[in-house]
């Protein structure tokens, strides 16, 4: 085999490495257009389609025109029975349908019915809200939407991720970490009150009637501490703040279980408001008002900026303001049910 004869490595290679050739995209159609198909295949009559379409006639005959020259075809054809369309446009009729229909419904607003909606949302909130909210708006959503489904998630140093990915739906509580990205709606004011046994043998009689308990006498009962929440710190920093010490004997995680323990011992629970009130009512306890002074705070629900407009969102948080917003701080007139019953008793024995 001669030289001549053989391959060139060169040839090869310069032939694997050359760039193909770009191809120009043919350019879209826009959906004025395809509007424009839709109603001259359904009208036959260039005039009827203008009408339909708001447009002139002269401004019709445009569009036609760039429809044509864009297809490469006269798509519709004038004779004694109308513009008949020709075979092309037989060809793509049914999908130019279809992508209007698609078109239209993205540009349909979202809607959120409750009565029919399948639909899980996830609520992130504390034990406590637990007992003083999740009752009352559960209640609501299996009224006003059976096809509904809750769950209630623990709040933890996950929550903005979660709810930023969409694993979470609302938060509610008092949450200062979720600033950056989140709405937030002020539902109610809290302030703090101490729980203690109806019959505790210093402090029953000092529920509803002086003299009043004191910070002195705070500082020397023994107490049960709820360590989770930013509540605690709030508790903490103010008792830093005042230099008082106090002894406490009992640390839970949570709320679950306290009302037993009050029931049973001569402990003082510190406590927000309506989780107080709430476990007073509920176990026949006795609300104190706080001898501290604890900063209050403001129970909010929180959502991410990525579902400020998602129609099932919007109605869970509309649902929750009008339960639970309020200008009243809840728990405020909760009487003593304890000391009820004691004076109703009191009253009875004294009238035999």
């Amino acid at each position: 085999m001669t030289s001549s004869s053989k391959s060139s490595p060169l040839r090869h290679a310069d032939a694997a490495t050359q760039t193909p050739i770009a191809m120009t995209a043919a350019p879209l159609l826009e959906s004025h257009l395809l509007q424009l198909m839709e109603a001259l295949y359904a009208t036959q009559s260039v005039t009827r389609a203008a009408e339909q379409l708001g447009q002139s006639q002269p401004t019709v005959s445009i569009w036609l025109g760039r429809l044509r020259r864009q297809l490469d075809d006269p798509l519709f054809v004038r004779t004694p029975r109308g513009m008949l369309p020709t075979s092309r446009t037989e060809a793509i009729i049914g999908d130019v349908r279809s992508t209007l229909a698609t078109l239209r419904l993205l540009t349909t607003p979202a809607t959120f019915e409750p009565a029919t909606a399948v639909r899980e949302f996830r609520i992130f909130m504390t034990d406590a809200s637990h007992v003083t909210l999740l009752p009352q708006l559960f209640s609501q959503v299996r009224v006003l939407a059976p096809g509904v489904r809750l769950e209630a998630a623990s709040i933890d140093a996950s929550v903005a991720t979660a709810m930023q990915s969409g694993d979470g739906d609302l938060a509610l509580g008092l949450l200062p970490g979720l600033e950056a990205g989140f709405y937030q709606q002020a539902l109610f004011a809290q302030d703090w009150v101490c729980l203690v046994n109806a019959r505790h043998p210093r402090l029953s009689r000092r529920a509803n009637a002086a003299p009043a308990f004191t910070l002195k006498q705070y500082a020397s009962e023994s107490h049960v501490s709820i360590v989770s929440g930013t509540g605690q710190q709030l508790i903490e920093r103010a008792l830093a703040a005042r230099s008082v010490k106090r002894s406490v004997q009992l640390e839970l995680p949570g709320f679950l279980g306290l009302s037993a323990i009050l029931a049973t011992t001569d402990l003082v629970a510190t406590l927000p408001r309506h989780i107080g009130s709430t476990l007073a009512q509920s176990a026949g306890l006795h609300v104190l008002p706080c001898p501290v002074e604890i900063d209050g705070f403001t129970v909010k629900q929180y959502w991410h900026a990525r579902y400020h407009h998602d129609a099932g969102n919007r109605w869970l948080r509309a649902l929750c303001a009008e339960l639970f917003q309020t200008q009243k701080m809840p728990g405020s007139s909760v009487e003593n049910s304890a000391a009820m019953r004691s004076a109703r008793t009191s009253g009875r024995a004294s009238r035999g």
